[in-house]
């Protein structure tokens, strides 16, 4: 997310910008957008590995995979954000007829940046856990093998689960999945 941020809108204005723009994304926060930053090749590998890995897992499941260019609606927050992956098992909610913007998300994968690693653990995580549906939310380092998962447990409160060895697993009850880091990581050049 940007430091610097436009005020004075409200998530229907965010929203009719983000469906005429041609070259930049950004994200709604009550009141005020954030642009967007490109990701580099290492965030984009893993996005594609992990939507690549759900996909093929839940192909026969009443769950869906959806990438990077679709918009959430958290209405308890007054916010609009783009996850990297998320899936939806059973029925999408839709926020009006375009479907392009979902509002009950099962499972929320975002790939960690220096520039974004606060707010996604932060802020983010806080709006996300305002919405009903939401069940998992994976955050995935991408200088190192490195996942962490939140689960929300039946009392409403979060679990979490670290993995960092490339033989482990993420087991992903929720969507009846499961990632490997050796596959989550393929092809990734880490750096640190």
């Amino acid at each position: 997310m940007s430091a610097a941020p436009q005020p004075g809108f409200s998530f229907d204005d965010w929203l009719a910008i983000e469906r005429t723009a041609t070259d930049q994304r950004s994200e709604y926060v009550d009141g005020e957008i954030f642009a967007m930053a490109g990701g580099t090749e290492e965030h984009n590998l893993i996005v594609l590995n992990v939507g690549a890995e759900l996909r093929n897992q839940l192909k026969d499941r009443p769950c869906r995979v959806y990438p990077r260019d679709m918009k959430v609606h958290i209405a308890a927050d007054d916010v609009g954000i783009y996850p990297d992956v998320m899936v939806i098992c059973g029925e999408r909610r839709f926020h009006d007829g375009r479907r392009d913007v979902v509002t009950n998300p099962t499972l929320i994968v975002e790939v960690l940046s220096d520039s974004t690693e606060a707010y996604d653990r932060g802020d983010k995580f806080r709006h996300f856990r305002s919405l009903r549906s939401l069940q998992a939310y994976l955050l995935l380092s991408q200088y190192r093998m490195q996942a962490e998962l939140f689960l929300r447990q039946p009392d409403g409160t979060w679990s979490l689960s670290s993995y960092q060895d490339p033989s482990e697993s993420i087991q992903l009850r929720v969507v009846e999945a499961e990632l490997s880091l050796a596959e989550v990581y393929d092809k990734v050049e880490l750096s640190r």
